[in-house]
Order: C-alpha cells, then structure tokens, then sequence
C-alpha cells in the first residue's frame, strides 16, 4: 500500500519517468508491421522528392519553356510540359510540397484544437462541458465544404494560411468528442485524484496526466488527419477554392490536367499517382500506429480471423460435398 502511495505521489509531482518500456514496445510492434514499415519507407521518399526535388531540376515550376509546349516526358523535361511550357516535373513536386505541408499543418492545429476542447470539456464538466459540447454539435451542423467554398474566395489577399485555418477549423469536433469521453473516465482514475488532493492546478493535470493517457489515440488521429487534409486540399484546390495560381498544389494541378488526361496523360497521372500513393502509405501507417498502440485491436482481429476459420471448417458452406471415409476392418 505505501508502495502504492509513493508511486502515486511521484507520478502526481510529475517525477516518474518516461514510459521507455511501453515506447519500445510499440516500436518493436511497429517495425514488426510489414504494412507499416511499406507506408513509413514511401512516406519518407516522397518527403525526400516534395523537399528535394526542386534542387534536381534545372527547371523552376513557374518558368516556362515556349520552345516546348505539351512536350511528353524527355530527358530535359521528366515529366513532360504543360501548355505554358512549364516543367510538369517542378510543378508536381511544389504541389506535393505544399499539400504536404497543408496537410501537416492542418493535422497539427485540428488535433491540438481537439485535445484541448475535448479535455477541458471532459476534464471540468458542468456548464463549461455543455457550452463547450454545445459548440461542437453546432459546428457538426455545418457542411464543412460549402462553408468553406463560400469563405475562400473572400481571402483570397490572405494566402493560403487563411485556407490552412479553415480546414483546421472543421476538421476537430469528432475528435473532441472523443477526447471528452475519455477524459470523463480518466479523471475518476486514482493518480489523476491524488495529484487533485495535493493541490496540482486543472490545467497542469490536464497536460501531465490526461493528455499523456489519450495521446496514443492523439497519435493515430493525427496521422489519419494528414491524409485527410491533404485529400480536402486536393478537392477544394480541383474546385478553385483552394491554392491560388501562381503557385500549385496537387488540386490544382489535378484541375489543369483533368480536361487534357486523354491526350496529354502526363498532365494529370503523375499528380494523381503521388496523391493516390500518398494516401494510401498514410493510412498503412495509421493502421501500423494503431496496432502497435493499441494491441488488443490487433489481438481481436486475429480472433475474430481465427473464429471465422474455425467455423467454416465445422461448418462446410451449403452445396459442398463431405466426404466420408468408412473406417478399415483390421483383418485377423
């Protein structure tokens, strides 16, 4: 019991260690996911091109080459050009660069906006959850894509961080709601009451002892969100309320492409390649993040897997014949 005590008291007062143990273990879980590790090793490469890949071409995405116009990919231009002219090479490899970056952004400022939200709500209750909670199933209410196709056009002087903040904007509540419900239960747990009877403020438990017990699930949202983000940028900027020209995004070039895709396939493929592989190396990887954390998903699965397996062998499916092989008389 004093053991007990002691640990609780050190955990309080913010001095217990950083769980290694549980850290190296997801790790370990982690680079076990065949998936996972596929998702991370493409994620990384296209990171390497969107940041990199500037620097290979002699080519800058806005400067334009009027001695080839729609020219198919060479070796003075990769990937072709456009009908200005321009490298398609520099251009898709700025677009990735800014979506991913959009992306990031987004997942970063919706995710900390949820947390927030969902643990104060959680945390404190009373009128703040309800005006809290309140605000979060009116935000719900609103189609997030009209919303946002009306505003953009009208900070347009902005750049495209005003278009980051609204998609950062309506990108949170379901996450928020989910943090709220387990904040609810966390804080009846008997550390997060410990360090309450010893006079520790809301706002430091909030950070020191809730958030650390829900940023496993923080974790895997986020990784899902920049999929996310970077797939509403892509639509929006298709449908000219996103990234404004000069300059490009994946969206944008999408929307420059998709009219010529079956003359010119370079001006649409290589871009909805690098969108298409992105998101699908982002949710490996949110599937690896939520196995390696959260092991008991990965143990029901393979469950429920072996369940369905056993019952098809007790139970044959109709119409397939079982054979039934008499037992051998032993001769005398």
């Amino acid at each position: 019991m004093t053991a007990e005590l002691t640990a609780l008291t050190a955990q309080s007062a913010g001095e217990a260690p950083a769980p290694r143990g549980r850290l190296r273990l997801a790790a370990a879980r982690l680079a076990g996911s065949r998936g996972a590790v596929a998702g991370l090793v493409v994620l990384v490469l296209l990171f390497l091109l969107a940041f990199a890949g500037p620097y290979l071409t002699p080519w800058d995405y806005a400067a334009p080459d009027y001695a080839s116009l729609r020219q198919p990919p060479s070796a003075a231009h990769w990937f072709g050009t456009n009908g200005l002219g321009q490298d398609v090479f520099a251009q898709t490899v700025r677009g990735l660069q800014k979506s991913l970056v959009i992306g990031l952004l987004v997942a970063v400022l919706s995710t900390g906006l949820a947390s927030l939200v969902g643990a104060c709500a959680g945390y404190f209750g009373g009128w703040t959850d309800r005006v809290l909670t309140f605000l979060v199933d009116l935000l719900l209410i609103f189609p997030a894509f009209l919303v946002i196709a009306v505003l953009s056009p009208r900070l347009r002087g902005s750049g495209w961080i005003a278009f980051v903040l609204l998609l950062a904007v309506f990108n949170w509540m379901i996450t928020a709601r989910v943090v709220r419900s387990m904040t609810r239960s966390l804080r009846e747990r008997e550390f997060v009451a410990a360090a309450r009877y010893m006079g520790v403020g809301p706002f430091r438990i909030i950070w020191r002892h809730v958030l650390p017990n829900v940023s496993s699930f923080l974790i895997i949202d986020a990784t899902v969100t920049v999929g996310g983000a970077v797939m509403s940028e892509a639509a929006l900027s298709y449908f000219g309320f996103g990234v404004r020209p000069p300059d490009v995004s994946l969206g944008t070039l999408l929307a420059a492409g998709a009219s010529d895709a079956p003359v010119f396939p370079w001006l649409f493929y290589f871009a909805a390649g690098l969108l298409v592989l992105f998101v699908l190396a982002v949710n490996l990887v949110g599937d690896g993040l939520r196995d390696a954390l959260d092991p008991t998903a990965a143990a029901g699965r393979h469950r429920t897997r072996r369940r369905s397996r056993s019952r098809s062998t007790l139970h044959p499916p109709a119409g397939s014949r079982t054979t039934i092989t008499p037992p051998r008389r032993s001769t005398p």
